[in-house]
């Protein structure tokens, strides 16, 4: 049962960032040049983009895991 809930929780999250920023987005430093005491460094900018129709879906699907109840076994 815990992990439909963090399973309902992760779609969730994923859904409200595919909505609101339009993917995911992240900064990395890197070293070009290295040479002795000399070194240059640049930032790499990179997306993941998520189509708003995945966002929906994932939200949907989350909301769904949280409020509808499991299936009980007799």
């Amino acid at each position: 049962m815990r992990t439909r809930q963090l399973v309902g929780a992760i779609l969730i999250v994923i859904g409200l960032v595919s909505l609101l920023m339009g993917g995911i987005s992240w900064t990395r430093n890197r070293t070009v040049v290295d040479i002795g005491p000399i070194k240059a460094q640049a930032e790499e900018h990179k997306t993941l983009p998520i189509p708003p129709v995945i966002g929906a879906l994932a939200l949907i699907g989350g909301v769904v895991l949280l409020v509808v109840p499991s299936r009980r076994r007799i």
